[in-house]
This record gives structure tokens, sequence and C-alpha cells, in this order.
């Protein structure tokens, strides 16, 4: 079976709008008909701070070519997000996690997002990526300058989704930098 054949026969868990399960369809059905559905995204990132990206393979059906997590997929029926994302990370970059990684948010469901509740986890490792290249293009480390460049300068490259990520991800950043309102700061 290819790949793209056994992506539409995947069964997903159907979510209302508050991330509650309501049934169960197969992917292409869920895309097809717009149906909320949850997914996870993973930010790997090296020692040195660079992050790795994906170049989504160019027989996906969304967004083929295109730059994207390091790790992206669907949450299949009756699998919790946190087991979807050790086998993502498994799956797609060869990364065999002991422990759940850092969660660092949650996106609701939106058009943006392709329809998918998201949880967005982050890893930090020295270990090399086996990066699958059958489920994508290639990939490759950026360091952070990079990437907010590339989403400030060219972001028809990327993925609105990654956008999104990556801005949330800079926005919560920062405001844990910032002290609180009223607090003295000695530099």
């Amino acid at each position: 079976m290819s790949s793209r054949l056994a992506e539409d026969a995947e069964i997903l868990s159907v979510v209302d709008a508050r991330d509650r399960v309501v049934g169960e369809r197969r992917r292409d059905d869920v895309h097809r008909l717009g149906l909320c559905h949850r997914a996870v995204h993973v930010l790997v990132f090296d020692f040195l701070g660079r992050l790795f990206l994906q170049q989504r393979g160019l027989h996906k059906f969304e967004h083929p070519g295109l730059w994207d997590s390091s790790v992206a997929g669907h949450v299949d029926a009756g699998e919790t997000y946190d087991a979807c994302c050790l086998r993502e990370v498994r799956e797609e970059v060869g990364l065999q996690l002991s422990d759940i990684p850092e969660r660092l948010f949650k996106l609701e469901a939106s058009r943006v997002t392709g329809m998918e509740f998201c949880w967005v986890y982050r890893v930090v490792t020295d270990q090399p990526l086996e990066p699958d290249l059958a489920e994508m293009e290639s990939g490759q480390w950026f360091t952070q300058e990079e990437v907010q460049s590339w989403v400030e300068h060219g972001a028809d490259q990327l993925t609105g989704v990654f956008i999104l990520i990556w801005l949330t991800y800079c926005r919560r950043r920062l405001s844990r930098l910032r002290p609180p309102a009223g607090e003295r700061v000695d530099y």
C-alpha cells in the first residue's frame, strides 16, 4: 500500500469544540469534511539551541514541500497526545524517548491548524536524528535567528501552523523572561 493510501486509511478521533471525542472517521474524511481532530507538533532542539525543521514530503496532501515543525502527526483513535508524541518522534526522526517531553502549550482547532487541536512539545537532545525520508523530503538544523528571519521574510515556504507555533513559542518564552509588574530587577 502506498504511503498516501495508508495515511488516508488512518482512523482518527473526531472531537467537538472542547476537544472531547465524539466519534471516529478515516483521516481523508476528517480532512475533507473539516472535522475537528487531534495532532501533536514537536520542536526538537540541539544543545546549541538550533531547531530541526522538516520539509514536508512532496507526496503529502497538506502543504507538500513546505517546512514544518521538527515532528508533526495525527493522534490516532484511542491514542493519547503523549503516546502519539513518543510514537511520532520515533517514527519521524528516530529518537527513542524514555519520558514524555516537555509540554509547551496547546493550540485550539482553527483553519490555521487544519481543524486540529495541537499539543506542542519540546525536546532537547544531543542524539543524532535519523529522519524518515519516506515521510519527509528533507530536514535541517537552523539557528533560532534563522527561523525568526524566515518567519518574518519567507513565510510562504513555511506551513501556517508552524508559523503560529513559532510565534506562540517566542511570545511565551519572552513573557517568562519579563519580571512580574512592579518587581525590581537588578542588571
